[in-house]
């Protein structure tokens, strides 16, 4: 592979809190040449600038509650019509529920494509856990205290966990192994999309 080569591959990223999701979809997508479409990175980047919706993102996340579904799909509808996501993405926090799986088919299909291949980093809850502790810790996380951990990882146990048998029934779930090295998930993932014949923009 070439690093003018471009593939185009339309990618979601789904895992607990924790799992690890941001760094692994930097480097998804830096090998297929795409943008990483991330709700939490644009909502924290509307709080650092003190914009309106910063503010209203910040009750709810100091809530331990997740950002409403109207809002979080007109954001990433917008930031998928911009140019640079033409040929390929890869989502991570959206969608989360049955609600918003709906809302993107509907918005990828009347552009004529589709999700590609959805990557499962699967972590168990006590790692996760483990990992978020720490994170607030280190980070000083104002949305990270236990309790707003827990009702997190409860969220996505509740809501996010079923679209994945939506997704399953298309056959495009790829279930990675999400504990252990970093590079060893990485090269896990890769193994996974080229499998399904999905070809990396940059050599590792």
């Amino acid at each position: 592979m070439t690093a003018s080569a471009h593939s185009s591959a339309r990618l979601l990223i789904v895992g607990p809190q924790g799992s690890g999701k941001g760094t692994q979809g930097v480097r998804i997508a830096e090998a297929f040449g795409i943008p990483v479409v991330s709700t939490g990175d644009m909502f924290r980047a509307n709080i650092k600038e003190g914009t309106a919706l910063g503010a209203q993102v910040t009750a709810i996340l100091d809530r331990g509650d997740l950002v409403p579904d109207e809002l979080t799909g007109e954001i990433v509808r917008d930031r998928l019509s911009q140019p640079d996501a033409a040929q390929g993405f890869l989502l991570d926090g959206y969608p989360r529920n049955a609600a918003q799986v709906t809302h993107l088919d509907a918005f990828l299909a009347a552009h004529g494509t589709a999700l590609d291949a959805v990557v499962l980093l699967d972590v168990p809850r006590e790692e996760s856990l483990a990992r978020l502790t720490l994170r607030a810790i280190e980070q000083g996380r104002s949305d990270d205290t236990a309790q707003a951990i827990a009702h997190r990882l409860d969220i996505y146990e509740n809501e996010t966990a079923p679209i994945l048998a939506a997704y399953g029934e298309r056959g495009i779930v790829d279930r990675i192994d999400g504990v252990g090295d970093f590079d060893q998930i990485t090269d896990r993932v890769f193994a996974a999309l080229e499998a399904r014949g999905l070809e990396r923009a940059v050599a590792a």
